[in-house]
């Protein structure tokens, strides 16, 4: 049974569409990514989700309650950010009280300072609560987002590419921590990447996008395997190859020509102008 419902959401910037019919359900505990291309739309979805931003049309639906207009404070939802996101001038204590004083205003400091320690210990920065974002480093930094984002007590955290601006041992270690957080919490997780290996290795359903709407969505070892939309088909011929052999073998699908225009995008499917 689906968890959130997001319906027909659109959102245009002046003339520019960046969400136009936009659909997707998430899942109770599930793991769900987003990929498309740099100005597809998936940060305004994520955003819109989490009530970060006001949407010209549409309904967001938790367990068919409709959340269109709810404020994001009382949204039972986290927000992991691509840029850390952290006050420079708190703590890492701090900026997890933070997420705690917006959540619930009127809790006493003695229980926000209690309950941002066990935050803190939760995703191993026990140690590190009095010291400051330029002490840590970027996946320290990151863990701590992660807390905040728990300070809300989610059944869903939203997380807008919150891996790629880190190397790839600390990514699997962020990744590693989200995927125990599902398993002991049952949280559910909808998360944007744009590295398709990483994806495939956490990911249980994959939503691929294209100019303001989802074109393909499936269950990860189907997508992978037997991808449908000849956009899909396009962005996993570039996932590298380990094998030379392999590679060799394998085509590398070359798109001709650009995005299309946002503001005038084509009629029926989007990809039809690059399409081969």
């Amino acid at each position: 049974m689906s968890y959130v419902k997001l319906i027909e959401l659109t959102k245009h910037f002046g003339k520019v569409r960046a969400l136009d019919g936009f659909n997707l359900e998430i899942r109770k505990g599930e793991f769900v990514a987003l990929l498309g291309p740099s100005g597809c739309g998936k940060t305004t979805a994520l955003r819109a989700l989490a009530g970060l931003q006001e949407l010209d049309k549409g309904q967001i639906l938790v367990d068919e309650k409709d959340i269109t207009f709810v404020a994001a404070n009382k949204r039972n939802m986290g927000m992991v950010f691509q840029a850390y996101s952290l006050f420079p001038h708190m703590t890492a204590r701090e900026n997890v009280e933070y997420g705690l004083k917006l959540k619930a205003h009127k809790t006493s400091s003695e229980k926000r300072a209690s309950r941002s320690g066990e935050l803190l210990e939760l995703v191993g920065l026990s140690s590190h609560a009095n010291h400051y974002p330029h002490q840590m480093s970027g996946g320290q930094r990151q863990r701590i987002g992660i807390a905040r984002a728990l300070a809300f007590e989610p059944d869903l955290i939203i997380c807008d590419e919150p891996v790629s601006a880190l190397d790839v041992s600390i990514q699997a270690q962020i990744i590693n921590l989200m995927k125990d957080l599902q398993k002991d919490f049952g949280l559910a997780f909808v998360f944007v990447a744009h590295d398709l290996a990483v994806v495939r290795h956490f990911a249980q359903r994959v939503a691929v996008m294209y100019l303001g709407k989802i074109v393909e969505i499936a269950d990860r070892d189907t997508l992978y395997s037997n991808p449908r939309h000849p956009y899909t088909k396009a962005l996993l011929s570039a996932i590298p190859e380990a094998d030379p052999d392999a590679a060799g073998s394998r085509e590398r699908i070359q798109l001709t020509g650009d995005v299309p225009n946002p503001i005038n995008p084509p009629s029926g499917c989007r990809f039809r102008t690059r399409c081969w």
